[in-house]
């Protein structure tokens, strides 16, 4: 089965020229966004994604900006307002050691370095400086654990296995 990330949504046009804004969720718009890379266009009830060759890429205020080959006006690109901009797992970007996709780390099992289970990661919460990882514990209780040096001292991804060791008072 097919894995897809999203990485934008369309949430409107831009002028008459077949530009289309889009609200980015990626952390390479550079490398998403270049001229001749395909993005996947998921909508409402079609089934099948539509394949979409980008043809120029610019920033223009918080959003970027696209247009893509084939689709020169605006009446070409209306239809694509609300759509789901993705890529394949196979275009993910590989990341540097200590870097994680959020797939990768929501339902990994979180356990101390003494052994104790904490739970299963839900959620990321990108408040700052660091990530935050929501830990949800068998009996509902959540822990929110800082994705810093000091706290998490190993990210096993093909096991799903994350051991940290608990600053005083952050399991309280």
């Amino acid at each position: 089965m097919e894995k897809w990330f999203n990485v934008g949504k369309i949430v409107n046009t831009h002028g008459v020229k077949g530009e289309v804004k889009i609200v980015s969720t990626t952390d390479f718009p550079e490398e998403r966004y270049q001229k001749g890379n395909t993005l996947y266009l998921f909508q409402g009830q079609v089934k099948e994604p539509l394949g979409l060759v980008i043809k120029s890429h610019r920033k223009h205020k918080n959003f970027d900006l696209l247009t893509f080959e084939g689709y020169e006006n605006i009446n070409d690109v209306e239809k694509f307002k609300e759509g789901i901009l993705k890529v394949q797992e196979d275009q993910l970007q590989e990341l540097d050691e200590g870097e994680y996709y959020l797939h990768e780390i929501v339902g990994c099992k979180v356990v101390t370095t003494a052994g104790d289970a904490l739970g299963v990661v839900k959620e990321v919460l990108s408040p700052g400086a660091n990530d935050v990882w929501v830990v949800k514990g068998e009996r509902g209780k959540e822990h929110l654990i800082p994705y810093i040096e000091d706290v998490v001292k190993t990210v096993d991804i093909d096991n799903q296995i994350i051991t940290i060791e608990p600053m005083e008072g952050l399991l309280s």
